[in-house]
């Protein structure tokens, strides 16, 4: 399998999705603004989101991609098959229960993750109701990332890349359509959001079932407990859920100081947010998709070379396309947010607020997308303990460093501690691999960061000479959107000309980056 075109495939999948994303949130941000039912739409929504990555697509996938990896290379098809429905089971009646919990019990919820608003207030009961709407999500979502799993493990990374297409083309279909039939309008996001978690699994129903992994759902749950296979992904998944607890934790205590702060904080970092997401899962999740099933089959078979590899593969790559994603966000982050969401109800000062906490997240976003390289080293090796007890640490520091930035910083300083706790992750994740002699630097490295950073600094210096002769927030017209849309769109595309024909310059060459994955 060539790791190269396979990523370009996974990571030109996932820009597309990211594409109708930012056209859900430019649409969002048009129609709805940055106020008090934006802050509780978005404060809903990260609730069945932090509990999805726990026991869906973070913790879950962490567990299970390597059981399964290896039981299909060992044990064959039969018993993988029941392995899946087994685990499928488990994972579907521990969900159900949560979400009904949840749904019961949502005055405590809101509670843990927004105690800035008042109990009683407008803000507040949309914030509960739309939290109820859409806690079924991580149902759906939880077999989606089960279903994805085990596509990947076979070497289909297509279709599950795929199902977020869906569910922001649905989202972009109710905030067009739907919302000016509902009251708040906002309210047919929640909508939005439950009927993409299920088409987005249903999307997935035919790759199972070409390949004969299509799961059963049994109500024997005690039966499927004793499994073997299930209890080990349990006891996998346990720390694998306390290492992303420890990251969504730091997410809701941001959440909590941001409900604390100036109505409209909340949509600010949530917009800057969804910026960030562009290069963080075109690069990071895509390249923590395409290397896991291979770390681990590498390591199940004793191939340490094939190990290091990889692994060193997706540094470098990271690095590469990464580096110049970050200056680019944070030179250009008022351009970003001024051209994408700036509107009636979107005004100066919004775009303003959320560029700042751009460039902020900016700062972080090479740690952002390495950690999810560097703990996919982890993962394959089952070693999930470690990861818990770096990231308890980062957890730690991540809030004292809110305790100097946002008295200094507003919200703005919330982004800004989440980026360097995310690099301060990377580097410890790095360093212990490189001490347990897991990562070997190779030769080359050096030379390789020389070609990089001297193409970087060429594209800056360009890219700030141009960004800083033009006025992003000047007139509301659409002459001037489309003036700006064009200016924005040159400015990447000659960018991106500039860095890649400086570094083919220096002495860069594709080849070098080809990699083919056994297996």
């Amino acid at each position: 399998m060539n790791l190269l075109k396979t990523l370009a495939s996974v990571g030109g999948l996932t820009l597309l999705s990211r594409i109708v994303g930012l056209a859900r949130e430019t649409l969002m941000a048009r129609i709805f603004g940055a106020g008090a039912s934006t802050d509780a739409f978005f404060i809903a929504f990260r609730i069945p989101n932090l509990l999805r990555r726990l026991f869906a697509e973070g913790a879950f996938s962490q567990a299970f991609i390597p059981i399964l990896a290896k039981s299909k290379t060992v044990d064959g098809h039969d018993a993988t098959k029941l392995l899946v429905d087994r685990v499928a089971t488990v994972l579907f009646w521990m969900v159900s229960l949560i979400t009904v919990l949840g749904v019961v019990f949502i005055s405590g919820v809101m509670a843990l993750v927004a105690s800035g608003m008042a109990f009683g207030t407008e803000r507040y009961a949309q914030a509960s109701l739309m939290t109820q709407i859409m806690f079924p999500y991580i149902v759906f979502m939880s077999l989606a990332a089960l279903s994805a799993g085990v596509l990947n493990t076979w070497k289909d990374f297509k279709t599950p890349a795929f199902t977020p297409v869906l569910l922001n083309l649905i989202m972009v279909v109710c905030a067009l359509w739907l919302a000016p039939h509902f009251d708040p309008p906002i309210l047919a996001m929640t909508v939005g959001v439950v009927v993409g978690g299920v088409v987005q699994l249903a999307w997935q129903l035919p790759a199972l079932y070409r390949i004969g992994m299509l799961p059963r759902i049994s109500f024997n749950v005690l039966e499927a407990l004793r499994d073997a296979g299930v209890r080990n992904v349990l006891s996998k998944m346990v720390p694998a859920t306390l290492a992303v607890a420890v990251a969504q934790i730091s997410l809701i205590i941001n959440t909590n100081i941001a409900t604390h702060m100036q109505v409209g904080a909340v949509s600010w970092i949530t917009y800057a947010d969804r910026l960030m997401e562009f290069p963080t899962a075109i690069l990071g999740v895509a390249l923590g998709t395409i290397l896991l099933p291979s770390l681990t089959r590498a390591h199940s078979l004793d191939d340490e070379q094939e190990y290091n590899d990889l692994l060193r593969w997706g540094l470098r790559l990271t690095c590469l396309l990464a580096l110049p994603a970050s200056a680019g966000l944070g030179l250009m982050a008022l351009a970003l947010t001024s051209t994408l969401y700036q509107g009636d109800k979107f005004d100066v000062r919004a775009a303003l607020m959320t560029s700042q906490a751009v460039s902020a997240y900016a700062v972080g976003l090479v740690g952002l997308i390495s950690v999810k390289v560097l703990a996919g080293a982890y993962y394959a090796k089952q070693d999930i303990r470690t990861p818990v007890k770096i990231a308890v640490f980062v957890l730690v520091a991540t809030q004292g460093m809110n305790l100097i930035f946002v008295p200094i910083f507003g919200h703005a300083g919330l982004a800004l501690a989440i980026g360097l706790g995310a690099c301060l992750n990377a580097a410890i994740l790095a360093g212990l691999l490189v001490k347990r002699g897991t990562l070997h630097a190779g030769q080359g490295w050096l030379v390789f960061f020389a070609k990089v950073f001297i193409a970087l600094a060429v594209m800056s210096a360009a890219v700030y000479w141009v960004n800083g002769r033009i006025d992003w927030v000047a007139g509301a017209g659409l002459a001037n959107k489309l003036k700006h849309v064009s200016w924005l769109l040159g400015i990447i595309v000659g960018a991106a000309v500039v860095y890649f024909a400086t570094l083919f310059a220096v002495g860069f060459r594709i080849r070098d980056f080809k990699l083919i994955a056994k297996g």
